[in-house]
């Protein structure tokens, strides 16, 4: 801990999340919350993208 100036409660962190699912990943040892809350973030970018993409057609439609 002291060679690599890594806190102790740092690297007590680490081997909790290996124990907990045998992987030091980020992806791994995410809560349930977390995971929840990416997912609805990725959604929502997409929901604003499809929106974006109809406003132009409509522009495109109501010029013709």
């Amino acid at each position: 801990v002291k060679e690599y100036n890594v806190a102790r409660s740092t690297v007590n962190k680490w081997v909790k999340d290996y124990t907990t699912s045998g992987s030091f990943k980020a992806k791994d040892n995410r809560t349930k919350e977390e995971n929840e809350l990416i997912k609805l973030r990725k959604e929502n970018q997409r929901l604003k993208m499809e929106n974006d993409i109809l406003k132009q057609a409509a522009l495109i439609m109501a010029r013709k």
